[in-house]
């Protein structure tokens, strides 16, 4: 005989209010998920619980980690959040899976490669997918942050899925962007992004240590001349470090760098305006993101979603077509576009 599952109670504004600003471990996680939610009504909520909690933010370290795959993010991230809980700090782990372009899925699996720091009862390690977003950052993200520092975690750490996509968004939403880099550079300097290094503030060789620590220590100072070369000696150059996530060596040494910028960057108001920019560049991305689900959930759209799609793969018509269709189902054709 099948059993029925209860189902759980859903919890008012006012619960979940006390329980993020109490760290309720059991209310948290429900709070990060509503904030996830497609549902409009947990929209609506999401964002009334947004509101009460914003003047309880702000007052965290909000770091970005970006890298490779096998560079040795999550290993970099356990060791770095090990040593801030040993030195009394509260630290929250926002870690972005890739997901699969064909089903969507994601394996989810940092708690399970950060199995010491997941124990800490200061730590608090929350894997969400990337479901598509570019920049290697989850769609609610910025929100998430939020509702950790209201929850009183004083360092919130980042870490993106690290494929290269659009920086920018990881450096839009943090106050410091770490690139965890893998040794023997060699060519690979070629492959550095302009962008990406007027982004970065902090550069970490990782794995300098038994064979590769000569590669670590060669790659780093090819690291500085490229950034002299690239960047100027006058402009602000990103920090290069060496260290070694696995044993545990130098990544005292990196965090220190992180907080010297952070630091910097406060003192002189740099944050502050950041933080104001950034503000700014949220809104707009609020908006195009509830536009998209706008156009998506249209019924004329979904009607015809499926056969332009097919179309499209199979060559028949054009992606600007197609795109131009769906905009006119949805009600926004030539003829509303305002005039340049």
């Amino acid at each position: 005989m099948k059993r029925d599952i209860p189902r759980r109670r859903d919890l008012t504004l006012d619960e979940f209010c006390a329980g993020v600003r109490a760290c309720d471990i059991k209310v948290l996680p429900r709070a990060l998920t509503l904030i996830e939610s497609n549902n409009p009504a947990h929209q609506r909520q999401a964002e009334a619980l947004l509101t009460r909690l914003l003047p309880h933010t702000g007052q965290a370290i909000r770091v970005g980690i970006t890298g490779a795959p096998g560079a040795g993010k999550s290993t970099f991230i356990e060791a770095v959040g090990l040593h801030l809980v040993r030195q009394g700090r509260r630290v929250a782990v926002l870690a972005v899976d890739p997901s699969s372009g064909i089903s969507g899925g994601s394996i989810l699996g940092d708690k399970t490669r950060m199995t010491k720091l997941s124990a800490e009862p200061n730590a608090f390690i929350r894997p969400s997918p990337s479901a598509g977003t570019l920049g290697g950052v989850a769609r609610k993200t910025r929100e998430s942050m939020l509702i950790c520092e209201a929850a009183g975690y004083d360092v919130v750490l980042v870490e993106t899925v690290g494929v290269g996509q659009s920086e920018t968004m990881v450096a839009d939403m943090t106050d410091c962007f770490l690139a965890l880099m893998l040794p023997g550079a060699g060519d690979d300097l070629q492959g550095i992004k302009r962008g990406l290094l007027e982004l970065v503030d902090v550069i970490a060789v990782n794995k300098a240590d038994g064979n590769t620590l000569f590669a670590a220590q060669v790659a780093a100072r090819q690291y500085e001349s490229a950034l002299q070369s690239l960047l100027g000696r006058h402009e602000r150059l990103p920090t290069v470090l060496t260290c070694s996530a696995l044993h545990k060596e130098h990544v005292d040494a990196v965090w220190q760098a992180v907080e010297e910028r952070y630091a910097n960057s406060k003192a002189n108001g740099e944050l502050a305006e950041r933080h104001r920019q950034q503000g700014v560049r949220w809104l707009w991305a609020i908006i195009e993101d509830r536009l998209r689900q706008a156009v998506r959930q249209h019924p004329k759209v979904r009607s015809m979603r499926e056969t332009l799609e097919k179309d499209v793969l199979t060559g028949m018509l054009p992606p600007e077509v197609a795109a131009r269709r769906i905009l006119d189902a949805f009600g926004l054709s030539d003829h509303d576009a305002p005039e340049s």
